[in-house]
């Protein structure tokens, strides 16, 4: 490893409303994936007592933040983005730096994060349950949601800002207080996050996070008997281990985890705007989504031409660190997801037709990164490998299908069912698609990586379990429903 050429400050974790260095003595450090001589962070490998304290703190400040009006609480949301909008540019440069994806995409996820954070907050002025017509006279049913206690979020470093707040928006202004543990890979990003919403006038113990590892920090967070949920995302592997301790304790679990997206393209298609989507969603955040297109299934007809457009224009890609406007594609997270992609392009050339790309890129600008040329990989048998597992980098499988019904039934042959899309002006098979696809999210001549604040966001099979996240429907992971009944007119006895 080069000699860092900054040297960068140690994060702290941040507990009943103060920032605190670990006692553990044990750090981590990250370079900026673009650039190895840079340190961006130095964060702490917690211990399981600190996260004890955290949660400690969480459990002293639920009792005041639940009696707290859910309008007011909403309000807090509203200054955070307020905060947020302020400090975009700073805030997505450090998102670039620390996770790797080009300005432009940094700056498009910090405005989502403040577009949930809007949405959010006025759900504290929505908040409501519905009355209910009762069988008995002079009854009246209704239903109220209310907080659980303390949760855990546990959030993934390909979307360091976002995550962390469609997960701590809804729960906390459903009521609930919070601990967060982020990934080791982007603690900066989560600080930020976090100071923000306390700048916002988060009360002390509300919002905790507590940087380290999930072996040590995460599974604290799901063994704690006080820790009342678990929101999750992140791997499949660890999701179905959360998810099955979760329900050992009967804690309520909201795990999303992995995608192999299909698009597919018909015949009567319209092909330039089929490529401009799939090369951005394949390609996009370096394929490091779990909306990512991974797959696209092409009817036959039109194979030649549209792979032939899909190739043109990935070669014009340019890669390299994000912070340079040009990019359009950065670099893999780090070393351990560079050597996964690199395994799964020497196991696709045994499989299919490479078309472009295949490689790392090094040497020049590309010494000191972790650089992958984005990949089409051509005449890609619907079982393989790389049609079936998620490789999580600049990886596109061409799927070719004689037609419609073929290119459903490939669509839907995986295990994972986070997004899809179709391009097609049919609308017989536009409405067939939307009703037979195993997608918790689906699009029609759009990308598969779209996704808005107020709209559920989530998945079916492998890729998801609990309750949808992002819209309306967030509140409802982190609240009970309790049934009212009041009898006004009791008999007279």
């Amino acid at each position: 490893m080069t000699t860092a050429t900054v040297t960068a400050p140690l994060c702290r974790n941040f507990i009943n409303g103060r920032w605190v260095e670990s006692r553990s003595g044990q750090t981590l450090e990250r370079r900026n994936p673009a650039n190895l001589q840079e340190v961006t962070s130095v964060a702490p490998l917690s211990t399981r007592e600190e996260v004890r304290e955290a949660i400690a703190a969480a459990k002293a400040a639920f009792p005041a933040w639940r009696d707290k009006p859910a309008p007011v609480r909403g309000k807090i949301l509203a200054r955070a983005a307020a905060l947020m909008e302020k400090q975009k540019d700073a805030l997505a440069r450090t998102l670039c730096r620390e996770e790797g994806k080009t300005l432009k995409e940094s700056l498009v996820e910090v405005q989502r994060s403040i577009n949930i954070l809007e949405f959010t907050a006025g759900e504290g002025r929505r908040m409501g349950g519905e009355t209910i017509p009762s069988e008995t006279a002079k009854n009246i049913a209704y239903t109220i949601k209310q907080p659980l206690g303390v949760v855990g979020a546990i959030t993934p470093w390909n979307f360091p800002v976002a995550i962390p707040v469609w997960k701590a928006a809804p729960a906390l202004v459903a009521g609930n207080t919070v601990v967060l543990k982020p990934a080791e890979l982007t603690p900066e990003c989560a600080a930020k996050v976090v100071e923000i919403f306390a700048e916002a006038g988060a009360p002390a113990g509300v919002l905790n996070m507590v940087l380290g590892a999930g072996e040590e920090v995460g599974d604290e967070l799901l063994r704690d008997p006080e820790v009342r949920a678990i929101s999750f995302t992140g791997s499949n592997e660890v999701g179905s281990l959360i998810y099955s301790l979760a329900a050992r304790q009967m804690k309520k679990c909201q795990c999303e985890m992995g995608g192999k997206n299909p698009v597919v393209v018909l015949r009567d298609a319209d092909l330039a705007l089929a490529t401009q989507s799939v090369v951005l969603g394949a390609f996009g955040s370096s394929g490091q989504r779990c909306t990512a297109t991974s797959r696209v299934v092409v009817e036959e007809a039109i194979a030649d031409r549209f792979v032939q457009m899909i190739v043109e224009q990935t070669r014009k890609l340019k890669v390299g660190n994000g912070l340079d406007p040009d990019v359009d594609v950065g670099p893999l997270v780090d070393e351990q997801q560079l050597k996964t992609v690199l395994r799964y392009l020497e196991i696709g050339k045994k499989e299919a037709r490479l078309l472009h790309g295949g490689v790392r890129i090094a040497g020049g600008d590309y010494e000191n990164g972790y650089f992958v040329a984005p990949t089409v990989f051509d005449h890609v048998p619907w079982d393989s490998t790389i049609a079936q597992e998620e490789i999580f980098g600049p990886v596109l499988s061409v799927i070719r299908v004689p037609n419609f019904e073929e290119a459903l039934r490939v669509a839907n042959s995986v295990k994972y069912g986070l997004s899809s899309s179709i391009y097609t002006n049919d609308a017989r098979k536009i409405f067939e698609f939307i009703d037979r696809i195993e997608t918790g999210m689906t699009h029609v001549n759009a990308p598969t990586v779209a996704s808005e604040a107020q709209i559920p966001f989530g998945g079916m099979k492998a890729t998801g379990v609990g309750l949808r996240e992002m819209g309306r429907v967030a509140i409802d992971f982190y609240t009970e429903l309790k049934a009212v009944y009041i009898d006004y007119a009791p008999p007279k006895g």
